[in-house]
């Protein structure tokens, strides 16, 4: 049982991540590999503040911050510059590789013993359930404040944006604005889940960030698959959805390890368990239609 409540903590840590995943792959339609890397910069900052003795809370907002201007950095290059959004990515993700282990200072730094959040408040007296109710309420701070502003005239623009592009721009937004201020949001927030899993699993490591954008993006498809299925078009719901996504992710995985699966092939089974996803709405429509021919 703890072994499934631990899963479901790090589907909860990784909330914050897979909305920012769907603000920049469903909203915007950008492929944001920035991900890597602004994951590994909010672990990056949440150690670093922490070990050195800075507040909590002002620790993970430093955190936040950092992933938006990894975030706006990204798309001024693919703004102003013109470079195609992915090459965009990657070249954010691969200096910030450098950056936070210039900041980390070593591939690992140990976070046992520092107080982190969960220490912070005090809501159950077990660690674990404990922790589960402070992701929990995070997470629904994280619903209402984003439903409110994908529901404001600033949200509408964004979403606009993605679906539409010329359209909106005739209407006098300037999208290359929009494109920077989602692509901030979306990257603080995968800063956010990377502090949270820093203070969870108790360390900050220097690869945590590699493939964390394939994980994310299962749940992702996971989420926009029953958005799709039942027809939602209400973003508070979407939301839902997909956090809803990334619990069921997390759970197969550790269903995986659970049966033997090595420990060593989790990225294996992660690649496979996300093509799996990715094909299966595929091969089910050509299914129907060589069955209608």
């Amino acid at each position: 049982m703890d072994f499934y409540l631990a899963a479901i903590i790090q589907a909860m840590c990784f909330g914050p991540l897979v909305i920012g995943l769907f603000l920049s792959m469903k909203i915007f339609n950008i492929p944001d590999i920035t991900t890597d890397g602004s994951y590994t910069l909010g672990a990056v900052i949440m150690a670093v503040g922490l070990s050195n003795g800075y507040p909590v809370m002002v620790t993970f907002f430093l955190a936040m911050a950092g992933g938006a201007l990894a975030g706006s950095c990204t798309a001024l290059i693919h703004t102003r510059l013109r470079i195609h959004a992915l090459l965009a990515g990657i070249l954010m993700m691969t200096a910030l590789y450098s950056v936070n282990l210039v900041l980390l200072g070593r591939s690992n730094v140990p976070l046992l013993g520092y107080v982190d959040l969960f220490k912070t408040f005090s809501v159950f007296a077990g660690a674990d359930y404990n922790t589960l109710a402070i992701l929990l309420i995070i997470l629904m701070v994280l619903l209402a404040t984003m439903s409110y502003l994908l529901r404001s005239d600033f949200g509408i623009a964004m979403r606009a944006t993605g679906d539409s592009e010329l359209m909106i721009r005739a209407q006098g937004v300037n999208t290359s604005r929009m494109k920077g201020y989602g692509l901030a949001i979306a990257n603080a927030l995968v800063a956010a889940s990377g502090a949270l899993m820093a203070q969870f699993q108790g360390f900050a490591d220097i690869n945590m960030g590699i493939g964390i954008v394939i994980s994310g993006l299962g749940a992702v498809i996971i989420g926009d698959t029953v958005i799709n299925f039942l027809k939602i078009s209400a973003v508070s719901i979407m939301l839902i959805c997909v956090l809803f996504g990334v619990i069921v992710f997390q759970l197969i995985l550790a269903t995986a390890l659970g049966v033997g699966v090595d420990a060593n092939l989790l990225k294996l089974t992660t690649s496979l368990l996300v093509l799996f996803i990715v094909a299966l709405p595929r091969v089910g429509s050509a299914l129907q239609l060589s069955k209608r021919s």
